[in-house]
Order: structure tokens, then C-alpha cells, then sequence
């Protein structure tokens, strides 16, 4: 990998990213809005505190996978990669651009989210605020990791998207957000095991419940991480120019 055409890479998508006003909107609004609408649908008891931190991880993974990968797919489909390719840039400089460029708007989404959570919605973290956010951003950096990984596997947008419910949503249904993960049957709980966002969500609960930096924390922390590289590196690996 070679810094200055990363950089250069990320500074072109960073470009193209300031003039996209609707996917600045996805990416920086909309999880502001959905935090709100759930701040008051939760209005009752502790409900918001419990699922508020776990939110902050989900809302940046599964904006920036489905950014990600649709404009991934939008660069091979217009020829733009295939161009870009025939220079002397390599394809770790592309995708380390890319991971760069929307890894910067996803430290701004998250800490967008993260303080009007905690400020004008009052939600209630024992933990830090600060690992909050960096873990929240770590979430981000993973969706945008998978959604560049798996855009090699599409030929179309709308197979992009379809990747949404295919990838995201049994990791959603598993994180144990919705039940925990240890009352799961022996089949769903091993396939929880291994599924990054149950990390990212556990990760979330600890600091939501601890004051004290926890070694569950630590390992959901570094799987996450671990995650994010595999995903970066494999992505490098599978990156085609063109779609067929």
C-alpha cells in the first residue's frame, strides 16, 4: 500500500462525497432522526437506556455498508475502476481510500449520534462517553469494511442492496438486541458466535453497564478490529474492475 495514492484516493471519494447531498443526508441526518423517533417511542421506564448504546453501533454499521457497497459497485459499473486500475494504483490504495474517506464521515456521524444521545435525549451510559464513541466508530469503519468486501459479489445496485437483508439482517436478528444471546438454542447461539455485530452490540452493553474498562470489552473490541481487517484485506483481494 503506498500512503500518498491513499490518500489521494480517499481526498477523490471525500470530493465526491461533499457533492452528494442525499447520501450526506443517509449517512449524517437519518440516524439522528431514527435516535429521536426511538427516544420517544421508548419513552417509558428504562427501555431507551437498555437499547440506546447497541443502537449507536448498529444505526453506523448498516448506514455505511449499504454507502459502501452501492458505491463501490457505482465506481466498477462507470468504468471509473477499471480506469483507475490501469494507473500505478494498487487495489489495497483503493480500498484503504475508500475505508478512509467514509471512515472520516463515519467519526462525524457517530459523534453527531453519540451527542445528541447522550445530551438531548438523556441516555444513560455507566461507561465512558469516549469509548462509546470510538467503538461506535470502529462499528462504522466494519460496515464500510463489508460493504466494499461484498460489492465484488454484485453486478447491479439493486443486488447491492439485496445484500442488506442477506448479510445484516440475521446479524441484527443474532446480536442479541432483541433476546440475549445466551438464551438462544445451541444452533443460533453458535451462529451468533461468529457473526461480527454480536461483538459490536456486547461491546455496546458493556459500556453501557460498566464504569470499568471489562476484558469482554477488550475482546469484543478486538474481534471488531480483527473483522474490519480481514474484511479490508479481502476486499482487496476480490476487488474486479468491471462488472460482467
Amino acid at each position: 500500500m503506498n500512503g500518498a495514492r491513499t490518500r489521494a484516493t480517499a481526498r477523490r471519494v471525500a470530493a465526491q462525497l461533499q457533492g452528494d447531498h442525499r447520501t450526506l443526508g443517509l449517512l449524517l441526518v437519518v440516524p439522528l432522526v431514527l435516535l429521536t423517533l426511538l427516544r420517544y417511542v421508548l419513552d417509558a421506564g428504562d427501555a431507551f437506556d437498555r437499547v440506546g448504546a447497541p443502537l449507536l453501533a448498529l444505526f453506523p454499521f448498516i448506514s455505511m455498508f449499504l454507502v459502501t457497497s452501492v458505491a463501490m459497485l457505482r465506481e466498477r459499473g462507470s468504468g471509473t475502476l477499471e480506469r483507475l486500475l490501469a494507473l500505478p494504483v494498487g487495489r489495497a490504495d483503493l480500498l484503504g481510500g475508500y475505508a478512509l474517506a467514509f471512515g472520516g464521515v463515519a467519526v462525524v456521524q457517530t459523534l453527531l449520534a453519540s451527542a445528541l444521545a447522550v445530551g438531548p435525549l438523556g441516555l444513560d451510559v455507566a461507561g465512558p462517553t469516549a469509548l462509546l464513541v470510538a467503538l461506535a466508530v470502529l462499528d462504522a469503519l466494519l460496515g464500510t469494511a463489508l460493504g466494499l468486501l461484498l460489492s465484488a459479489f454484485a453486478r447491479t445496485e439493486f443486488q447491492a442492496v439485496q445484500f442488506l437483508p442477506a448479510v445484516v439482517l440475521p446479524q441484527l436478528l443474532l446480536c442479541g438486541l432483541f433476546a440475549p444471546r445466551e438464551g438462544m438454542a445451541a444452533p443460533l447461539r453458535l451462529l451468533s458466535d461468529v457473526l461480527p455485530l454480536s461483538y459490536a452490540v456486547e461491546g455496546m452493553q458493556q459500556v453501557a453497564r460498566s464504569a470499568e474498562v471489562t476484558g469482554t470489552f477488550v475482546r469484543d473490541v478486538v474481534v471488531v478490529a480483527a473483522c474490519t481487517v480481514v474484511a479490508l484485506v479481502l476486499g482487496a483481494a476480490t476487488l474486479r474492475r468491471r462488472t460482467a
